[in-house]
């Protein structure tokens, strides 16, 4: 099968195309072809040797794929052979053919193509299990986030606005203050020009926000101590700011506050699972009403990796960057 390798650590040109042996179905998984594939800041992150592949993983980059069932044990799923899925993997996306549990396999949602939902498991099992799950927002409360026209950042806006919450979401320029605004945000904020701080305490009546989803960290833990509500939680997904900040504690203690994080590939096949179902109950149908939709800023086919990396750090996309290899229908 044709795949995409990353053959030294490096830049977006490390990652070539190349042959390698069809992936075998272990216990447990199924084989899919896959028909399109999703870029996330973990491929970027691997292709810089700063995200270590999990043992018995796939070394090939991609950790969503959408496509067609061809081989594995079924059994009582209700999935056949033939039928259309995404799946979150653990490695292995980018290639023609993916092995993944069949317990993080979930069809393709009505109304949606393949292409559209390789563009969900990463990012939504990412914000359900972050923003629902770890960080229990609840039924009133309210949600900042940072980075909101990334790939996470359409997807928590939507799920989060669509389930009655009111959100707040930072980008870095007009263009993505206003995409935020259109998927759902009550205010976008634009960070190069406004402090998140302020228009989020001008907005809540100083009241802040419940739960902040992180992808920055650094020097942005501070201010975000600051911006939450009391027994806030602030949920750190990624370190793009740094991996280290300098937190007041007493305003920990004081406001009882939680400080938290997580990464998701390591986890076990239970967990994801155990996502899978709740996205398959409570956000399927909002996909599938359109309440919700794939937010896909560009494709390439499979053999312009490179190019859809180089844009992924170019910081310029609004919503997900994708890799095809079949049509997707």
């Amino acid at each position: 099968m044709r795949a995409i390798e990353i053959t030294q650590y490096g830049g977006p040109e490390v990652l070539q195309l190349c042959e390698r042996p069809m992936p075998h179905c272990k216990d447990g998984e199924v084989l899919i072809k896959v028909h399109a594939a999703g870029v996330n800041r973990p491929d970027v992150f691997q292709r810089q040797g700063n995200y270590p592949v999990p043992p018995g993983a796939s070394d090939l980059p991609g950790l969503e794929v959408a496509g067609e069932i061809v081989d594995g044990e079924l059994g009582d799923s209700g999935f056949k052979k033939g039928d259309l899925v995404c799946a979150l993997v653990q490695g292995g996306g980018y290639a023609e053919y993916c092995t993944a549990p069949l317990a993080q396999c979930l069809p393709v949602p009505r109304g949606l193509t393949a292409l559209q939902a390789a563009a969900l498991p990463e990012t939504f099992f990412t914000v359900w299990s972050n923003v629902f799950e770890r960080a229990r927002l609840s039924p009133g409360e309210t949600l900042l986030v940072q980075g909101g026209t990334s790939g996470i950042g359409v997807a928590a806006i939507q799920i989060a606005a669509a389930l009655g919450h009111r959100v707040f979401a930072t980008a870095g320029s007009e263009e993505k203050r206003l995409a935020c605004e259109a998927l759902g945000a009550e205010r976008g904020i634009n960070y190069r020009t406004e402090d998140f701080e302020q228009v989020v305490k001008a907005a809540t009546a100083d009241h802040g926000v419940d739960v902040i989803l992180d992808m920055v960290a650094g020097d942005y833990l501070p201010r975000e101590i600051k911006t939450l509500a009391d027994d806030g939680r602030l949920v750190v997904i990624a370190l793009l700011g740094g991996a280290k900040a300098e937190l007041d504690l007493g305003q920990i203690l004081r406001r009882r506050l939680t400080v938290t994080g997580s990464t998701l590939r390591p986890r076990p096949v239970a967990f994801k699972a155990y996502i899978a179902n709740q996205l398959r109950e409570r956000i399927w149908p909002l996909l599938e009403s359109g309440a919700i939709k794939p937010v896909i800023h560009q494709t390439f086919p499979l053999a312009q990796a490179a190019q859809a990396h180089a844009m992924m750090e170019a910081s310029t996309h609004i919503g997900k960057i994708m890799l095809t290899l079949l049509p997707t229908t």
